[in-house]
């Protein structure tokens, strides 16, 4: 693990930090720690990226923010089922090489023990089907990923590379309160047109952050210039053998 990390600003295994990365998390519903890979690590990665980018799977999805089917009882243009658009590419778990660093980081023991400290689970597992543990995902110029809530209660990602202008992280914490049915529809729609305040992420190549986003509105705004923004999603499980569903795989990465 020392190898793939800067060990000198994230020691993994020390209780204080750990402790200091669960308040800052609890805190704000996000973690981000600045250079995550040693530069050397982070460059392999980049060019696994780019040697393998003609294998991802390109995708263009008009989605609402919950990410349900429509619900009937409400219009078209409700906040329940108003559109966005989410377009990307992505490479799947089988596809990430063996002796990539993200296969090492992802399966590492002492990074696993670290995420379930910070995140407050007993246990992580990867996905029992070949193609969600691990994804990269791509977005060229003019590629976006809409507002939307999270099915998951928390996701791992890593930015590897940084585009020249947009692709920017925004959100809206604690929009709505899944666990109390609450959705909030004002409260989205508000964001949607444009009237809510929303916090923007600074996010450099090479950071790693943790996110809560399921009752947290999130989206990546549309990616500018020549200069591909790739980000790795971390995908874990609290649970064994779990599998994405065949249709949610064919919809994501057109196989399954």
């Amino acid at each position: 693990m020392t190898d793939l990390i800067r060990a000198d600003l994230h020691p993994l295994a020390d209780a204080d930090w750990r402790k200091d990365c669960r308040e800052q998390l609890n805190l704000h519903g996000v973690l981000v720690l600045r250079q995550f890979l040693k530069p050397e690590v982070l460059q392999t990665i980049i060019d696994e990226g780019n040697t393998l980018s003609h294998l991802a799977y390109r995708t263009v999805n008009n989605h609402n923010v919950y990410l349900m089917k429509p619900d009937e009882t409400y219009s078209a243009d409700h906040p329940r089922n108003r559109e966005v658009l989410s377009t990307k590419s992505c490479i799947t778990d089988d596809i990430i090489p063996i002796s990539s660093p993200l296969r090492q980081l992802y399966n590492d023991t002492l990074f696993k023990s670290f995420l379930c400290d910070v995140l407050g689970e007993k246990k992580l597992y990867p996905y029992a089907d070949p193609l969600s543990s691990i994804n990269l995902h791509y977005a060229a110029d003019g590629q976006e990923l809409g507002w939307h809530f999270d099915n998951s209660s928390f996701a791992v990602t890593l930015l590897v590379q940084k585009p020249r202008a947009g692709g920017l992280f925004q959100y809206v914490r604690d929009l709505r309160n899944a666990n109390a049915d609450d959705m909030n529809y004002n409260g989205v729609a508000a964001v949607l047109e444009n009237r809510h305040s929303v916090s923007s992420l600074a996010i450099e190549a090479g950071d790693l952050v943790l996110f809560r986003g399921q009752n947290s509105l999130h989206r990546v705004t549309p990616t500018k210039g020549d200069i591909t923004r790739m980000l790795v999603v971390l995908a874990y499980n609290t649970k064994p053998d779990v599998a994405l569903s065949e249709s949610a795989r064919m919809t994501f990465y057109g196989r399954v």
